[in-house]
């Protein structure tokens, strides 16, 4: 009768239990079946010669291993583990009745070591869900998986091990990890903080209203303004992840391969800064065997994206959908996985090729319609999606020299997550809807109401800076979230006037 052993696929950022079924008679010949890739059907030959190395022998025999269910493909090398424990249990050289109450993955290396594996945290949940006792998979990638409550996790550093476990010959050290009390200890273990930048308080308002209201933003300055290390403190004032944002947030990097061995859960939130060089199928994933993106790795967390001009046309087109819906789908002939994209996007970039347009002391070098030439490279539908547009100017000495102190993360933090309490309780009825950066066009008129003065005074604002249509809403969430920051029920005078400051790429003439 066939051996079963029990591994796993991930699809997205889920997984599948796959039953390993192995079955031996008279010849000599190998066989996998069942949709494997070339990773899996090269797994019984780094498997006769770890089972050499380990003291043992492959079966002179003919062997056919069934992936099961057979329709769905197998990909990569984490299967030489439960192939190999099925090949032992059939051929007599292991018992097989333990072998149904573990899934059993990972990549065994000639000398019978076991390297890493992806998705191990989606597979220890799906196991839970399946009714299995446990997980054994190699040891770095243990503590990941640990973080799933009542399960038992064996991590292992070679085929031997696990053979001597399941002859039982030795007993395998379970890894345990508090996950709640990790990821209270770790929620606020930022290496830096607001206070290292000197000055600049203007922009790190803008940034305080971006981060209570889930806003994306475009910083434009000249280099060494200090617009890449303000962007790289942003998470540091943004909202403590929940747990459930952290086990989200962890799956996903848990699926590619991110995680470190010392690593369990994700306690802070993530910061993504691709080079402008990068393809679009890494930014939003996807490729052969489809894995998550730039965008994905920073799900509830910042995508920084910095010289925004000097990023590929069609690179920066393929966020469009994925900033609205917060999530992107990858469609292939036999599949289509959805990965989660749920982050705020950074932006900045130098005001012109040369980068000291409307620069105070500096001469801009740049001839006639070049300017507009470079702010063109970026489209309006990408544009109509970034809420604040925030000119960055240098820091002078004096501030550069100061030994006054800035103002630390944890306070802008407590103010930004008091303003996202009040938007917690505004959108408590809707599943869609987390923040005011997300409202659609009808609920901001209804909930963005104004004055008959404000709307004078937007209307003048329109007229004599030359704002498009497009910063009409915008101006309006923002205010919104300016509001909130000061507790405030209604939408005030002072509130949009700071909103309408926030749009310096909508003035006309801004380009000269």
């Amino acid at each position: 009768m066939p051996v079963k052993t029990y591994g796993s696929s991930v699809f997205g950022i889920e997984a599948i239990t796959i039953t390993i079924e192995v079955n031996m008679s008279g010849g000599t010949k190998y066989f996998i079946v069942g949709l494997p890739d070339n990773a899996v059907r090269e797994s019984l030959f780094r498997i006769e010669s770890a089972l050499s190395n380990s003291g043992l022998k492959m079966p002179r025999r003919k062997i056919v291993v069934n992936l099961a269910p057979a329709d769905i493909r197998k990909e990569g090398s984490s299967y030489d583990l439960p192939i190999a424990m099925g090949i032992l249990a059939e051929s007599g050289q292991v018992a097989r009745e333990k072998l149904k109450e573990f899934l059993i993955m990972g990549e065994v290396s000639l000398d019978g070591g076991l390297q890493p594996i992806k998705g191990a945290l989606p597979i220890a949940i799906q196991g839970k869900r399946d009714g299995f006792r446990g997980l054994i998979l190699p040891k770095v990638n243990a503590r990941e998986a640990a973080i799933v409550d009542d399960f038992e996790v064996y991590g292992v550093d070679n085929l031997y091990d696990v053979i001597q476990f399941f002859i039982g010959k030795k007993a395998l050290e379970r890894t345990v990890v508090d996950t709640k009390q990790e990821f209270l200890n770790n929620i606020s273990n930022y290496e830096s903080d607001f206070s290292d930048v000197k000055g600049q308080e203007n922009i790190k308002r803008a940034l305080e209203i971006a981060a209570a209201g889930g806003h994306n933003l475009i910083l434009i300055g000249p280099p060494g303004a200090g617009k890449t290390m303000l962007a790289k403190r942003l998470p540091t004032i943004l909202p403590p992840l929940n747990l459930y944002e952290a086990l989200d947030t962890t799956k996903i990097h848990s699926v590619a391969g991110k995680l470190s061995a010392s690593d369990s859960i994700m306690t802070v939130r993530p910061f993504r800064s691709p080079h402008h060089t990068i393809s679009d199928v890494a930014l939003v994933g996807g490729g052969t065997n489809p894995q998550p993106g730039e965008i994905s790795l920073a799900h509830n967390g910042v995508l920084f994206l910095d010289e925004l001009p000097e990023f590929k046309r069609t690179v920066l087109e393929v966020m469009r959908q994925p900033l609205e819906e917060r999530r992107v789908t990858i469609s292939r002939a036999r599949s289509t996985i959805d990965y989660p994209a749920s982050f705020m996007l950074v932006a900045s970039m130098n005001p012109c090729p040369c980068g000291f347009y409307n620069h105070p002391e500096k001469e801009c070098i740049c001839g006639p319609g070049v300017v507009q030439r470079y702010l063109s490279k970026i489209s309006g539908p990408l544009l109509d999606r970034i809420d604040l547009h925030v000119e960055v100017t240098p820091v002078n000495f004096n501030e550069l020299s100061s030994d006054r102190p800035a103002e630390k993360s944890k306070p802008i933090r407590d103010r930004v997550s008091a303003g996202r309490e009040l938007q917690h309780q505004r959108f408590a009825d809707r599943d869609d809807v987390f923040c005011n950066a997300q409202m659609s066009p009808n609920m901001v008129r209804n909930i963005c109401r104004i004055s008959d003065a404000g709307q004078a005074l937007l209307k003048q604002a329109m007229e004599k800076l030359g704002l498009s249509a497009r910063a009409y809403d915008r101006i309006l969430k923002v205010s919104r979230t300016i509001a909130d920051l000061a507790q405030s029920d209604e939408i005030l005078l002072e509130h949009l006037a700071e909103a309408i400051h926030y749009r310096s790429l909508d003035r006309d003439g801004w380009a000269g």
